[in-house]
């Protein structure tokens, strides 16, 4: 493929795309901060009604004798439904009956009780103050916290609608610069096919670190205002650098902006000390190696031709199901680590931890097993791990959060392979687009996810029924997709559809096709 020979030319894996993929790495760090900070921003502390026997110190002059505070709560709280002080009630006066050492706990009427008239009191030991505390998110108002979850994830679905496709009309660079939702596939268009997984993995361990980080920054900021403000000042630092970003040569020659694409080029080979090789390129070179592509690149691609042409068609669907998988299970257990276990900041660091030994493994496995069994067999396992919490007994938290961790980390090896995986099944034409429509389905799995949570009122197995379901029926409809391992990527649709390649393409095991199309 007359790029990739191009891209050799000048250096396909060498100090340029190092710096890129670190300057690249660290805002998805920051973006993955922001998707996890609402364990932290939102978490909900142990809360009571509140009560004048115990917060007013008027009312608590008045009360006869020496009576200790949990005597007080005894009287002014009702028991929950873990026979722990109710979260959602008061009773409506003092029940001194309750005192009486023969008297039982269910010695009162549910008519005796009230809601919390006068607001909360919440235990701030952990956090100084949250979302939850600072707009009483708590009892009948407690379904606007996963309401909020969704709008966040909603804003994110606009964001990939609107950059996948203005990516493919107005450049990478452009829109990276003002969003950092399309940052893989920049990364892996200046890349040759034997190194793609490798900088799609690293990328992809971004998201892993970000979670490590989110922990330790949260345990030191328990404000939750402060917490906001610390993981949204680095983005200043991404925006001052992004303008040094190439743009992507592939995309810049596809569209017939070959003047720019020499630059590119030739300042690529400059960095990776390839000058030679980047003062030999001229126009008239670029115009004879890419003369097929950019003769059939400047026609028309829209995001009707992935579901127009039988062959993106077959490939946008499960591909697109994918995303919506990872997205919807990730984020539905994820945004919810209280549900998992009581030390929320370790849990974080653990699904941090987890994520890297899985992204690592999976790059091993698109190498040896290929792509479309790999993604297969991440999505189904992580669907297991959760489905398997099904059975296990509440009170067996540190089991039930393991295999909720193990689940998550399956998930992030799912989206390891659909981040390099997707790039693959389309081209370059459409690339943008396609990750663009594929990020659109996993924002709005991550809107639906924090929603299903809700249907525990029903039943508590319902959400984890749910979520363990949809990634195991994922991933056995993935099988559907084509393997694309050692392949180069398409320019156009037109290498989509010649099926003289495929005996050809499938005989370079581990090295790029240099003169051969997609079948």
């Amino acid at each position: 493929m007359a790029f990739a020979e191009l891209l050799d030319q000048v250096g396909s894996q060498g100090r340029f795309q190092v710096l890129q993929t670190v300057a690249l790495v660290a805002p998805i760090m920051w973006v993955t901060m922001h998707n996890m900070l609402d364990n932290f921003s939102g978490a909900v502390p142990s809360h009571r009604c509140w009560v004048p026997l115990l917060d007013n110190s008027t009312a608590q002059a008045s009360v006869p004798g020496t009576l200790s505070p949990e005597a007080l709560l005894t009287i002014s709280i009702p028991p929950g439904p873990n026979q722990e002080p109710h979260r959602c009630r008061r009773f409506r006066h003092p029940q001194w009956q309750l005192l009486d050492p023969n008297a039982m706990s269910t010695n009162w009427s549910k008519a005796a009780t009230e809601p919390c008239m006068d607001g909360w009191v919440y235990d701030r030991s952990t956090f100084t103050s949250t979302i939850v505390t600072q707009w009483d998110l708590v009892c009948d108002s407690q379904g606007l916290k996963p309401m909020a979850q969704s709008i966040y994830m909603a804003g994110i679905l606009v964001g990939a609608a609107m950059c996948g496709y203005t990516s493919d009309r107005f450049g990478r660079r452009l829109v990276l610069t003002w969003s950092y939702l399309q940052l893989a596939t920049v990364v892996m268009e200046w890349t040759s096919a034997p190194g793609r997984p490798l900088v799609m993995t690293l990328n992809a361990l971004g998201f892993s670190f970000g979670q490590a980080l989110m922990a330790a920054v949260a345990y030191g900021v328990r404000d939750w205002a402060m917490l906001q403000l610390t993981v949204s000042v680095p983005f200043f630092l991404s925006f001052v650098y992004s303008w040094w970003l190439a743009e992507s040569a592939r995309w810049l020659l596809i569209t017939g902006r070959l003047a720019r694409g020499l630059r590119e080029l030739q300042r690529v080979a400059d960095i990776n000390r390839k000058r030679a090789a980047g003062e030999a390129l001229t126009t008239e070179v670029l115009l004879s190696a890419m003369q097929e592509e950019l003769g059939v690149g400047q026609a028309p691609a829209s995001v009707g031709d992935l579901l127009r042409t039988p062959r993106l068609r077959h490939r946008t669907y499960p591909s697109v199901l994918c995303w919506f998988a990872i997205g919807f299970t990730f984020y539905g257990l994820a945004l919810d680590l209280q549900a998992l276990g009581s030390n929320i900041f370790l849990l974080q660091v653990l699904i941090g931890v987890v994520d890297i030994p899985a992204k690592t493994g999976t790059l091993l496995l698109l190498d040896r097993l290929g792509r479309r069994p790999t993604q297969s067999a991440s999505l189904v396992l992580a669907g297991l791990c959760i489905l398997a919490n099904t059975v296990v007994p509440r009170e067996m938290e540190a089991l039930r959060s393991a295999l909720a961790v193990l689940g998550l980390g399956g998930v992030g090896a799912a989206f390891t392979c659909v981040t390099i995986y997707s790039g693959e099944l389309f081209p370059t034409v459409l690339r943008m687009t396609a990750v663009g429509l594929g990020q659109m389905a996993a924002r709005g799995g991550a809107i639906l996810g924090p929603l299903t949570r809700m249907l525990a009122v029903y039943s508590p197995l319902i959400p984890l029924l749910v979520y363990g379901a949809v990634p195991v029926l994922t991933g056995l409809a993935s099988l559907l997709l084509p393997e694309t391992r050692s392949l180069p990527l398409p320019d156009t649709i037109q290498d989509l559809q010649r099926p003289a390649v495929k005996k050809a393409a499938q005989g370079t095991q581990g090295h790029p096709v240099l003169k051969s199309t997609w079948f």
